[in-house]
């Protein structure tokens, strides 16, 4: 579908999307919004991964979209679900990495990822999750993440670069000295999963001939901050999935999906109930 498209590409190979497509990423994003919502009433301890997933599974079913993530290079859940030191890509109903099984305990902090598509349109979110009362630190790291998230989001507006995205996330997560992940990143996304730009949360070392590319209107991606209280290194597990921090301290991740418009960002996965995280 996406080569039906007649938007304009950038030099940097950026799709520009049209005024009315703006529709389709409001309608798939506020879907996946609203089964993060939802799902949140069912972590607690005690519940399992896997009893997550089948929820927003049948809830994708259930509200008329059709889940990204399942077939996806062989994946084969309708979200991602990362606990404690578990960086992103935690697969749902295996093994909580250090454990015999995936049954969440008391203080544990997850992110659940989930990712539905709408009329050919891909709505992209992710959101952390407390099972019981976290500790202060796993407080703290949940809501300097968002804060981050939300930093990066007031840098989009036409004329600024991804650089400016990234150096807001940056500048926020030393501040409070947490790292921030350099081997994942946002992505391009309309109506393909991945695609230019890769959205990156810190500031690389650019030559002068290559600098960052420029916001303009019409631009869709994700912004998706990893951020951790130890090391920003991670590695990925034998599942070929899984990635953890190497020195396996917590970590916490916030997405949206952006659209740029005239003025600045317009957020396409906003919480219609405002539960961006769970009440600290």
């Amino acid at each position: 579908m996406e080569e039906m498209h007649q938007g304009r590409i950038t030099k940097d190979g950026i799709r520009i999307y049209e005024d009315a497509d703006f529709a389709g990423m409001r309608s798939a994003g506020a879907i996946a919004a609203q089964i993060l919502d939802e799902v949140g009433k069912l972590v607690a301890p005690g519940a399992t991964t896997g009893e997550l997933d089948a929820f927003i599974e049948r809830r994708v079913t259930e509200l008329g979209t059709t889940s990204a993530t399942i077939g996806y290079k062989g994946y084969q859940h309708a979200s991602c679900i990362s606990v404690n030191h578990v960086v992103c890509h935690g697969i749902p109903g295996a093994k909580i990495p250090g454990r015999k099984n995936d049954v969440l305990l008391e203080g544990d902090i997850l992110n659940i990822d989930v990712t539905v598509i709408k009329d050919g349109w891909f709505g992209d979110t992710s959101r952390m999750y407390i099972a019981g009362t976290a500790k202060k630190f796993a407080q703290r790291l949940i809501t300097v993440t968002y804060d981050c998230l939300m930093y990066g989001i007031e840098q989009v507006k036409p004329g600024n670069t991804f650089d400016d995205i990234a150096r807001a996330i940056q500048t926020h997560a030393h501040k409070n000295r947490m790292s921030v992940v350099k081997d994942f990143c946002g992505h391009g996304l309309g109506r393909v999963f991945h695609s230019p730009p890769n959205v990156l949360h810190y500031v690389p070392v650019r030559a002068a001939s290559q600098p960052a590319p420029v916001l303009e209107e019409g631009m869709f991606f994700t912004i998706e901050p990893m951020i951790n209280l130890g090391k920003a290194d991670t590695k990925v597990l034998k599942d070929e999935w899984t990635a953890i921090t190497v020195d396996k301290k917590l970590t916490a991740q916030f997405e949206h999906s952006i659209g740029v418009t005239a003025t600045g960002a317009e957020i396409f996965t906003p919480s219609e109930k405002d539960i961006y995280f769970p009440k600290l």
